[in-house]
């Protein structure tokens, strides 16, 4: 793709200083620029790349003022980082030919807009139903009355189980598995378990972006809920039942065990494990490898620690555990002197 920087400047809404009439064939980090590129400056820490780089326009914020003479024509924004969003995401259209690859098997009800592709070896299941624009890649799977909306990116080798529901503009990135069975298993007289069936469905809403290889299980009863514009990184597991809400974005390798809610804009690190049932309010930062296993979370609170405490408590608690030597030392030295007062009374 070749785009000149006059183009990139209404892309992004900016304001330019230098040559419109640049071609620009890609992006690049600053330090690594070279000509043909852009790359852009964010972090004024490494303002002194800007006099440097070898590529030909910088994305920068609108109050950027050099302090000495530089080459690459300037963008000016109003906030780098979502104008580099619009401008990464121009330069990474993705190839695909419109249309079913002959390969792919296509079953009898589905409705699928002419704008779609599929790719080879992907089966889809009967009565499917697939929104415009939507791109479903190689060897993915999706069963019977499974819904898409418009925009969706598949990619391959996902596996969406029957009767799950996307909105638009969801984005699932490869060997993904939803709507697989909840964990759900009874244990009978003679000790032995039995499997509960589990006749609910996955329900994602518009914006979602998934991760590779996370599971999000399908729900006993009911709906198992992603949320609009939920952000779900790699290796993710969600259990039955459990309701993520908007704009909450999770790190790879956590757990959350059946039913759990999640709120609205709540950040979770990574390896975080979170219990069954619980309910975690809206705000909420929970910081990697914390386990939350409670439910008195208040709103907007920061947590840390396994099980998850207060964040400035856990930071309190942890320099204090650091010295328990140190401090068992001194109290065993105090008791002893405590006797030996007695002693000599």
């Amino acid at each position: 793709m070749k785009i000149t920087t006059k183009d990139i400047c209404e892309l992004v809404n900016g304001e330019l200083i230098g040559d419109p009439n640049l071609i620009i064939e890609g992006p690049s980090k600053i330090e690594d620029g070279k000509a043909g590129t852009i790359s852009f400056l964010a972090n004024p820490k490494y303002n002194t790349f800007a006099y440097s780089t070898k590529a030909s326009a910088l994305l920068v914020h609108k109050d950027f003022v050099p302090t000495e003479e530089l080459t690459p024509t300037l963008i000016k924004v109003e906030n780098v980082y979502t104008s580099l969003g619009k401008l990464l995401n121009s330069f990474n259209q993705l190839n695909t030919n419109i249309g079913i690859a002959k390969t792919a098997i296509v079953k009898e009800g589905c409705s699928i807009h002419d704008s779609v592709s599929i790719g080879e070896y992907s089966t889809i299941s009967k009565n499917v139903q697939i929104g415009e624009n939507s791109q479903i890649f190689d060897q993915v799977y999706l069963g019977t009355n499974v819904q898409i909306g418009k925009n969706a990116l598949i990619f391959p080798g996902v596996k969406i189980y029957h009767n799950c529901v996307l909105g638009d503009n969801v984005t699932i990135h490869s060997n993904a598995v939803i709507g697989s069975d909840g964990f759900g298993f009874a244990q009978n007289s003679s000790g032995e378990y039995e499997k509960i069936p589990q006749v609910g469905n996955v329900q994602i809403a518009d914006n979602v972006e998934i991760g590779s290889n996370t599971t999000i299980d399908r729900a006993t009863m009911g709906s198992t809920i992603i949320g609009k514009g939920v952000k779900l990184d790699n290796l993710i597991q969600i259990a039955h039942n459990v309701t993520i809400g908007e704009n909450t974005v999770i790190a790879a390798q956590v757990g959350i065990a059946g039913s759990a809610k999640i709120g609205k804009n709540c950040q979770i690190g990574g390896q975080v494990g979170i219990a069954g049932h619980i309910e975690i309010p809206d705000n909420v930062k929970i910081q990697g490898q914390s386990g939350v296993t409670s439910n008195s979370i208040q709103e907007g609170q920061q947590l840390y620690g396994t099980p998850a405490m207060d964040f400035k408590k856990y930071l309190k608690s942890f320099a204090y555990f650091k010295k328990l030597p140190e401090m068992a030392a001194s109290i065993k030295k105090l008791l002893k002197q405590i006797e030996d007062l007695k002693s000599s009374k």
